[in-house]
């Protein structure tokens, strides 16, 4: 039986009572009860963007990451069009709204926003984890009060039918699904009229001939981790949510004082690479905005999670060690797409001896994720340090969307 509770941890920040009571608690009753063993790793992305954004972001992603365009889902709502790597690392599930004036669950909680309700249908939507059997998994999740979508709400949510999805989150706003496939099987989704959409076909051809060009297509790696920010009261729930839908454990918290802001990571219990299964990362204030005027405190993480809602906010990809003529790949790769014209916040942070590099794109125009490139060296197995995470989230916090006064 897999042990979620005899792992390592790392980290300096002083969790509540509360938190140390139930974690333990929890990961022990997941692991009693086989939901340990029946859920696997990230199988798949779920990203929305608006009408007509799909296709530059296919080219986006296509230029910026290993994603290949694979095929697309039409269907009466959406097209959807899916992503691949391999059969290793998770896909991505990008989908298109048809009609600007549809309105859902989704676009509700966008137009909760300021900045979040000017792009109605664009937000991360969630993961798709790997389960061996759903139906049971379901049934586990629901006797512990865990709520999921039910096949005739797919069915009108326009989403695929052999996923078992929960409703969002209180806390993220994400959703967690599970689906199955035979081992070594592939992922298919039951979901609307397999298509190979040539704009989409073109806008992956364009992107991948420019990573060619540019020599950086064997530089860049598939996911690393995902980040969603989150309200201060919420880091602790949201991490224990986490952690009794999945089958990851608890990493560890660092608390980055100089941005007033925690980082929290939970990892895949299988100790499965990232590229395999990305490593969960949650981001939150160390006290909430409402007091920061009396200690004179930043609060770029919540003044984000204000303006756009508690949601995923980059996604990073991790980068090759080696070097290219004397420079680090990261800065290689990071000056090859900058002068394609996109943007990053900050020049690299971190080094060789410190043990890794870092920089974050800038927010996309098509979904408003940012892209974090990370480079590690030699044996080093964290995801940032100290001085390397103040950088990043103080760079993220000087975007446009996220400095917007409510």
């Amino acid at each position: 039986m897999l042990c979620s509770t005899n792992l390592p941890r790392f980290g300096d920040k002083q969790n509540s009572d509360f938190f140390e009571e139930y974690l333990p608690r929890l990961l022990e009753e997941r692991d009693r009860s086989g939901l340990t063993e029946m859920v696997g790793g990230i199988e798949a992305l779920m990203i929305s963007v608006e009408p007509g954004n799909s296709v530059e972001y296919i080219a986006e992603l296509a230029l910026m990451t290993p994603y290949q365009y694979l095929v697309t889902l039409d269907s009466d709502k959406h097209m959807t069009h899916v992503l691949r790597i391999d059969m290793k690392s998770p896909d991505i599930l990008l989908r298109e709204v048809k009609h600007p004036e549809q309105s859902d669950i989704f676009r509700s909680l966008n137009d909760l926003y300021p900045v979040g309700a000017k792009r109605p249908h664009s937000r991360y939507l969630g993961e798709i984890l790997l389960a061996s059997d759903r139906h049971a998994v379901v049934a586990e999740q629901q006797q512990r009060e865990f709520r999921f979508f039910s096949v005739g709400q797919l069915a009108e949510l326009d989403l695929p039918l052999n996923v078992s999805l929960s409703t969002p989150s209180p806390y993220t706003q994400n959703m967690v699904g599970y689906m199955e496939r035979p081992v070594d099987g592939i992922r298919v989704y039951h979901h609307g009229e397999c298509v190979i959409l040539s704009a989409a076909q073109a806008a992956n051809d364009r992107g991948k001939e420019m990573q060619e060009r540019l020599g950086i297509a064997d530089l860049i790696m598939p996911i690393d981790h995902l980040a969603t920010r989150v309200y201060s009261q919420n880091r602790e729930p949201a991490l224990l949510e986490y952690l009794a839908l999945s089958s990851y454990y608890y990493w560890g918290s660092y608390d980055i004082n100089d941005q007033n802001s925690s980082t929290n990571v939970t990892k895949n219990v299988r100790q499965q690479p990232e590229s395999i299964s990305p490593a969960k990362v949650f981001t939150a204030n160390n006290s909430p905005y409402c007091v920061g005027h009396l200690d004179k405190l930043p609060s770029p993480t919540e003044t984000f999670v204000r303006n756009y809602g508690p949601r995923l906010h980059h996604i990073a990809v991790e980068v090759k060690d080696g070097q290219i003529n004397g420079r680090e790949n990261i800065d290689y790769i990071v000056e090859a797409i900058a002068a394609q014209g996109k943007g990053f916040l900050l020049d690299t942070v971190g080094s060789r001896e410190e043990g890794l590099k870092q920089i974050f794109s800038s927010a996309s125009d098509f979904s408003s994720l940012i892209i974090e490139y990370v480079q590690r060296f030699g044996d080093f197995q964290g995801f940032f340090t100290r001085e390397n995470v103040a950088l990043l989230t103080y760079a993220a916090g000087q975007e446009e969307g996220v400095k917007g006064k409510l």
